[in-house]
C-alpha cells in the first residue's frame, strides 16, 4: 500500500522541499509506524517488516524513541538459566 502526504508549498520549504524528500518520507513512515505500535494495532515484528529493520535495530530504533520493553522477573530468571546452560554452569 502506498499513502501519499501533501503540504502546501508554503509549509514544505521549512523541511527542505524536494532535496530532503527521502528523509522526509522515511520520517513520516517511522512516526506512523511508531504510532500504530503505541496503539496497538501492529505487533513489533510487523514493525520490523515495514521499516526494513534487523532484530537488534528494532531495540535501538524503540529505545531512541522511549519505547523500551517491559521485562519481568521471570524474563530475567529465564535468562540467567540459559546462560548458564549454554555456558555448562
Amino acid at each position: 500500500m502506498q499513502l501519499r502526504l501533501e503540504l502546501p508549498d508554503e509549509l514544505a520549504v521549512h523541511f527542505g522541499g524536494e532535496a530532503v524528500h527521502d528523509e522526509l518520507e522515511r520520517r513520516a513512515l517511522e512516526a506512523f509506524a511508531l504510532e500504530e505500535l503505541r496503539a496497538g494495532r501492529i505487533t513489533e515484528p510487523q514493525l520490523r517488516k515495514m521499516l526494513g529493520l534487523a532484530r537488534i535495530q528494532l531495540d535501538g530504533f524503540l529505545k531512541s524513541h522511549g519505547i523500551y520493553q517491559d521485562v519481568t522477573l521471570e524474563d530475567v530468571e529465564r535468562d540467567i538459566a540459559d546462560l548458564k546452560a549454554c555456558l555448562g554452569a
